[in-house]
């Protein structure tokens, strides 16, 4: 039988010491992060006394100038005040530019020696810009993008009716990715404003 290493348990206690510390610290960065619904009750920016819904309810779009532009803003507008249609008083000013880009996704033919294109994809790209309505003060601008796969049959009109419907699946979808990203842009204002 021998005696024990001082050594080896000094070594063993000063391992334990230091993995206790590193839990203790991991804990405490850990229970520093908060992490809250984006569509809370609780207002996303530091100045407001209302909640997430009505102020992003509270954001007026100005009008747009094409038919795929103005699908993307009735969308956007029925998203943000929850059906209820654009404010009368907006706390918030948000200009859109939207464009749209049609192209030839696929060619197969198999019955004929056409090369004609039997697939499309529409992109529709939203350019926004968030202001303050109040003090004119841009609080965000972003660019978000989606897209939308049709098929392309050799009738005209239903290649044409095709395409409508793809561009209004892309602004239904486009909205929504521009709501959520509105949301976000108000909560990192209201950090900015609150620290």
């Amino acid at each position: 039988m021998s005696l024990p290493d001082p050594r080896k348990t000094e070594v063993t206690h000063l391992l334990r010491r230091t993995a206790l510390y590193g839990l203790v610290a991991s804990v405490a960065l850990v229970s520093a992060c908060t992490v809250r619904p984006l569509y809370s009750s609780a207002p996303l920016s530091a100045g407001s006394q209302v909640g997430a819904a009505a102020e992003l309810a509270s954001i007026s779009i100005k009008p747009v100038n094409t038919r795929y532009a103005q699908q993307v803003r009735n969308n956007l507008i029925f998203a943000l005040g929850q059906g209820a249609g654009e404010p009368a008083s907006p706390a918030y000013s948000l200009d859109l530019g939207i464009s749209e880009l049609v192209e030839s996704a696929a060619t197969v033919q198999v019955t004929t020696d056409d090369d004609e294109p039997t697939a499309g994809t529409v992109t529709l790209t939203a350019n926004y810009v968030l202001t303050d309505a109040k003090t004119g003060k841009t609080i965000a601008t972003g660019r978000r993008s989606i897209a939308s796969s049709y098929d392309r049959p050799r009738q005209e009109f239903a290649t044409y009716r095709a395409q409508i419907d793809a561009e209004n699946r892309a602004a239904r979808e486009l909205a929504e990715l521009l709501r959520l990203s509105i949301a976000q842009d108000l909560v990192k204002h209201g950090k900015t404003v609150a620290g």
